[in-house]
């Protein structure tokens, strides 16, 4: 079938939209008429580094749409179900079994540019063109989707909404509710109130934290994590010393911070700014850090490192609908949409800071 996809034709290339064909869905596969996508760092980030013997190649991990046809061995989704596409995951590893599929030891399922086997399900004139990222590629107007990775939403949930529950809201969200899982009262800083920062603080607001505070540069994002039930917001670039400033706002220091900048100077301070037998939560990819031993030890310090929330899908993103239903989730709040062939303008969005989630929409 002729679809149309955003593709990265070399290594770092923009994205171009062009046809392309997608096969039909094999036995646990799923073939999905994406009505929205979002747009993740981790796009952006694997885009700039993908190998050139993977290209070209299609990125997109937080799909959303409705089920056009299933393979037939698929028992718990049928054509017309509303979805939302995540991470893949094999079902069958400890860390699946365990109830912790974000860390499957079969990593390959989600990075490989392909299916298990090798094949990809995208092509252009006969040649291959790389797809199955993050089990989906949904920078497409059709994907290819297995049956574990994606997960029916209520219809009337709209898809803006749907989409960044794949990756980004379940990461931020999840960092709170299931790896931190802090007691009401309790306070939470987030650095860097991006999509999943914010996703964090929302998180954290729900549960009843207090204080919960953002720390972001740009005055805009700190207005919205005010509006979305921050105490604070705070500018690591204003002069001010940011770790006392944590300190004096969370009487002597924070129960948990959530790292989402990756940055090497901000995690450190996030290390001073915690209590004594605080939690520091690393979410956002970066450089090598380099901690202070004795800080750590002295302070009893807990470090997590959390991928995907430390999610399992099935149970998590109904979950996060649930709150959304409730008013305790706006993740509406956060999203800017585009138009799918304008992709560029929503990577432009994201880059200069203008849009916190950008998601593209589907004709």
């Amino acid at each position: 079938m002729r679809i149309r996809a955003a593709v990265t034709e070399t290594p770092g290339g923009a994205f171009t939209v062009r046809d392309v064909d997608i096969e039909a869905p094999r036995a646990q596969e799923v073939l999905v008429r994406v009505t929205a996508a979002g747009l993740c760092h981790t796009d952006l980030s694997s885009q700039a580094s993908w190998p050139e013997q993977l290209t070209p190649m299609v990125f997109g991990h937080e799909g959303a749409g409705v089920v056009e046809a299933v393979g037939t061995d698929v028992t718990g989704l049928a054509p017309g179900d509303h979805v939302c596409l995540t991470f893949n995951s094999c079902g069958a590893c400890e860390q699946c079994t365990a109830g912790h599929p974000a860390y499957c030891l079969a990593v390959t399922l989600n990075v490989s540019g392909g299916r298990p086997d090798g094949t990809t399900p995208l092509s252009a004139d006969g040649a291959p063109v790389y797809g199955a990222f993050f089990g989906q590629s949904s920078f497409a107007t059709y994907a290819i989707a297995h049956e574990r990775n994606t997960i029916k939403v209520p219809a009337d949930l709209p898809a803006t909404v749907a989409a960044p529950l794949g990756c980004g809201a379940q990461t931020g969200a999840g960092t709170v509710l299931n790896r931190l899982r802090p007691e009401p009262g309790q306070s939470l800083v987030v650095f860097g109130s991006g999509g999943v920062g914010l996703s964090a603080l929302m998180a954290a607001v729900a549960v009843g934290c207090d204080p919960v505070i953002a720390v972001d540069p740009v005055a805009s994002r700190r207005a919205l994590a005010m509006d979305l039930g921050a105490k604070a917001a705070l500018d690591p670039t204003a002069g001010d010393d940011l770790v006392d400033a944590i300190l004096d706002l969370t009487d002597g220091g924070a129960h948990h911070i959530v790292d989402t900048t990756g940055r090497p100077e901000m995690i450190r301070q996030a290390v001073g700014a915690l209590r004594r037998r605080g939690d520091l939560a690393l979410v956002g990819l970066g450089a090598e850090v380099t901690f202070d031993a004795t800080a750590l030890l002295s302070k009893g310090i807990r470090v997590h490192g959390v991928i995907e929330g430390d999610s399992d899908p099935t149970r998590f993103i109904p979950e996060l609908v649930a709150l959304h239903r409730r008013g305790l989730f706006p993740l509406d709040r956060l999203v800017t949409t585009f138009p799918f062939e304008n992709i560029r303008d929503a990577v432009a969005g994201m880059r200069d800071g203008t849009a916190v989630k950008p998601v593209l929409t589907f004709d």
